[in-house]
């Protein structure tokens, strides 16, 4: 396909993220076109599925639902409405003490609600095909993106031309559009990598996230809906990188025993669904959000260690920021792609992505800890941020976005 395309929004990538942000672009009356070299894949068994989760956190549900897209989600949803931490450090593998962390404690029904990405990918997916204004084109990238004073031209790999007023790097930790633009980005490893799959288990979830801590990194139950007579959740397990690995391949019978033993029982009996994918687990920062007619969101702005749910839930941050300044914008007959606003975008979200990234780098520094003594340290901040009422619903709220 060739010709020359004129929207006024071009987002690049089509995972979660950059579906969000075309469904919010084109809700507030955009002309949106969302490019992603990838086709979504929107079915569990096929090839190249994300068999991740994602749990939305209340904010994030909040935007959701200003834009349309909840109520196509909220069906295939699960309720978190308890954060359990639990620490395992002692010389057994087995729970040493727990901390609760209720909603309802913050006049919450629930933190947020837990889907799988690709049953998102795949609602996400239809609820575009059916939203005036928005278009999804999967299987075509950007291979060139030249911004100018008025517009921002991008070559696609089709060969069509596409000229936008504002471009949105939605294009993941490796994001094309940030390397055009010569922002730069900082990125460090911690040695993991995660092994995520699904689970079934004896006992029913009960709407209850658990994380448990011992060594080499979080080991974390995301519930999910009961199917097929099934109590499910997704499972983050991270590791050491040569563990992980050594965990991905191991045969089921032996990878299913090394479940059991580090879950400590705490939801019966586990039993492994479906495929195993190992994640590299890093942090990573932008210098800057901003560039000419480029706003930068997402996992090409920020990536975070999955602790806590703040990855995807910043990302819908970052998009309902940006919107509402091109919102605010054209209605005041202002350039919604120029440098002006995109500077007040940066200046709206950095300090609170530089904050989120050092408190989740934190946390998961103290969830490696191998050495009995700084697990002990780990146990024992665990107590008193549990124990100090005012601080365990600030922290609450804090973990929430809310401030």
């Amino acid at each position: 396909m060739t010709g020359r395309r004129r929207v006024d929004v071009l987002v690049a990538g089509g995972g979660v993220a950059g579906l969000v942000a075309t469904a919010a672009f084109a809700a507030a009356g955009f002309r949106v076109l969302c490019v992603d070299p990838a086709p979504p894949v929107t079915e569990a068994g096929a090839e190249g599925a994300d068999l991740r989760t994602t749990a939305f956190l209340l904010p994030s549900v909040e935007i959701l639902e200003r834009i349309g897209l909840w109520a196509r989600l909220a069906p295939h949803a699960a309720a978190l409405r308890v954060m359990r931490i639990a620490d395992a450090g002692g010389a057994a593998p087995e729970i040493r003490a727990s901390a609760d962390f209720r909603a309802e404690e913050i006049g919450a029904e629930a933190f947020g609600y837990n889907l799988p990405n690709w049953l998102l990918r795949r609602e996400m997916v239809a609820h575009l095909a059916q939203a005036p204004g928005a278009e999804l084109r999967g299987g075509v990238g950007v291979v060139r993106f030249t911004p100018r004073s008025g517009e921002a031209l991008a070559a696609l790999s089709d060969g069509t031309q596409v000229a936008a007023r504002l471009a949105v790097a939605a294009d993941g930790r490796d994001s094309f559009l940030r390397e055009a633009a010569g922002i730069p980005a900082r990125r460090w490893s911690y040695g993991q990598k995660a092994v995520v799959c699904s689970v079934a288990h004896a006992l029913p979830h009960d709407g209850v996230s658990i994380e448990i801590h011992r060594s080499g990194g979080p080991f974390t139950f995301a519930p999910l809906p009961d199917a097929e007579g099934l109590h499910r959740s997704g499972l983050v397990w991270m590791e050491a990188g040569p563990r992980a690995a050594e965990l991905a391949a191991m045969p089921v019978p032996a990878f299913e025993a090394a479940l059991n033993e580090r879950s400590c029982g705490v939801l019966g009996d586990l039993r492994l669904i479906g495929r195993r994918l190992v994640w590299p687990i890093i942090a990573q920062a932008a210098a800057r959000l901003d560039g000419p007619r480029l706003a930068l969101a997402a996992e090409a702005a920020h990536v975070v260690p999955p602790i806590g749910a703040q990855g995807l839930n910043m990302s819908l941050a970052d998009i309902a920021a940006l919107v509402g300044l091109a919102e605010s914008a054209r209605a005041a007959g202002e350039d919604f792609g120029g440098a002006a606003l995109l500077s007040r975008y940066d200046r709206a979200r950095r300090p609170e992505m530089t904050a989120r990234i050092a408190g989740v780098d934190l946390l998961n520094r103290a969830s490696i800890a191998g050495w009995p003594a700084l697990r002990d340290a780990r146990l024992a901040g665990l107590r008193a941020l549990h124990g100090i009422g005012p601080l365990r619903r600030t922290a609450m709220r804090l973990g929430l976005g809310a401030r």
